[in-house]
């Protein structure tokens, strides 16, 4: 009977010893996962690396004036606001799924875990992100052979970045984007950018962010500029609330990657903030 109870026995013993040692593994190399690279789902207007938790909605507000350059006629950008609507929400905790709604297009994404930062290991986190946009602003009577297909514009990226230190992280973001329909009869429909972006915290719960975005085959004839973001994110219990200036006033990737129209050299800039709150 004693045989017949160590046989038994031995299989559960082999099982936490094989878990006993991945414990002492795990305690003896220090790996563990990077967490908080960025408060916010976007650094400004880039997307960060941070992925909604399992099971929570986020409802976004985002808001961005009109130009300040218009002054006192345009009340400094007050009169040409536009608002974008959007819900986020943690399918799991490597998938993250969006809708919104704006002025300017309708937007739904994905963005989806690859590989999380580690102390003392993997060195980056890396995310993968599309998106599909459809454009509210291109109007049949402006194109009578618009066709709705015109309107879409699919988005793909590679999120890369890494937390230095408990106050600094960095991003990078090559991109591809399609645009079905160009205004500029020059411009590829497949264009290509590269986007970088960062977070420095200089305050409990204030910090500086930055991003920027650099389009490698816009045509030389091409009316648009590169983006260029610059804010402060106000951590507050469950809210995050971002404050920055733009030369974009476009919010969803296909609106400010590939449509910016403002110029910091000449004062044409928007500015805007993004309210995120959590249930």
């Amino acid at each position: 009977m004693r045989k017949v109870l160590l046989l038994l026995l031995l299989p559960l013993g082999m099982f936490a010893q094989d878990d006993l040692l991945n414990e002492i593994d795990t305690a003896a190399t220090g790996k563990s996962k990077v967490e908080s690279a960025f408060k916010g789902l976007k650094i400004v207007n880039i997307e960060s690396t941070k992925l909604a938790a399992k099971g929570d909605l986020y409802f976004i507000v985002a808001h961005r004036f009109g130009s300040i350059k218009d002054d006192f006629e345009g009340f400094y950008g007050l009169d040409q606001a536009v608002t974008q609507l959007k819900f986020v929400y943690g399918l799991n905790n490597w998938l993250t799924i969006s809708g919104a709604r704006s002025e300017i297009a309708y937007d739904f994404s994905g963005k989806f875990l690859i590989k999380s930062q580690e102390t003392n290991g993997f060195p980056f986190a890396i995310v993968g992100f599309s998106s599909l946009a459809i454009n509210n602003t291109l109007k049949e009577s402006l194109y009578p052979e618009m066709k709705f297909d015109n309107r879409l514009t699919y988005v793909t990226q590679l999120l890369v970045s890494r937390k230095f230190s408990d106050k600094l992280s960095l991003e990078l973001a090559p991109t591809y984007f399609h645009e079905n329909f160009v205004i500029d009869d020059n411009q590829d429909n497949s264009q290509y950018v590269v986007g970088m972006g960062g977070r420095y915290k200089f305050a409990k719960r204030w910090s500086v962010n930055v991003d920027y975005a650099a389009h490698l085959n816009r045509s030389s004839s091409s009316p648009f500029r590169d983006p260029l973001s610059i804010g402060v994110d106000l951590e507050t219990g469950g809210h995050v609330f971002q404050m920055h200036f733009s030369n974009s006033q476009g919010i969803h990737e296909a609106g400010f990657l590939g449509n910016t129209t403002g110029d910091w050299g000449t004062g044409d800039i928007f500015f805007g903030f993004n309210l995120l709150r959590v249930f």
